[in-house]
């Protein structure tokens, strides 16, 4: 069965980017490690699922001047990007453009997914809608020794321990990674 999975990076203090929408800080923590998470991760992710400010801060960072890049980091996984606006696309890679409600797309993500997750990439508004139209499933965070004390939140909504639940906590190089289950609501 097709799960939707929230797989990100936060800081300590509960935050997937900073007040201008940046992840540099991400990068201030070595990535050293090679423990084998993001090869089971990836491994198991069909489609991509983004909102507007990841998508164009990605596309800025990575796949603007280097649009190989894409194939590099994600093979020939398609996007989804939900947006108010027009972006552009990243050439070579299947780029969906979609507006509104999460919940009609739902059927053409699994559909993409052959039996595999979808991947929500970011933001954490996003990913609430998800969880608002009871389609989350699972929670991965990888939290780094870091604190912004303001930023964009990991997710904001509000999700009680009666439908989510810690499958797995470990250590990893400087992070911890944070695995949960999420019982669809709504």
């Amino acid at each position: 069965m097709t799960r939707v999975v929230y797989f990100t990076a936060c800081t300590l203090d509960g935050f997937i980017a900073d007040e201008h929408d940046s992840l540099d800080w991400l990068y201030e923590v070595p990535h050293t490690e090679h423990d084998g998470s993001w090869d089971d991760f990836i491994g198991r992710i069909g489609p991509l699922v983004m909102g507007a400010t990841t998508y164009q801060w990605t596309l800025d960072r990575h796949f603007t001047e280097h649009p190989e890049q894409w194939q590099e980091f994600y093979d020939d996984r398609p996007v989804w990007v939900f947006s108010h606006r027009d972006l552009p696309g990243i050439p070579g890679v299947d780029v969906h453009l979609v507006r509104g409600d999460v919940a009609p797309v739902y059927d053409e993500l699994v559909a993409a997914a052959h039996g595999k997750d979808v991947w929500i990439v970011g933001g954490g508004d996003l990913v609430g809608q998800f969880d608002d139209a009871g389609l989350l499933d699972e929670v991965s965070l990888g939290m780094t020794p870091v604190t912004l004390g303001a930023g964009r939140p990991l997710l904001p909504r509000r999700i009680t321990s009666q439908r989510m639940r810690f499958r797995e906590a470990r250590q990893s190089g400087q992070r911890v990674r944070i695995v949960l289950d999420v019982d669809r609501g709504a």
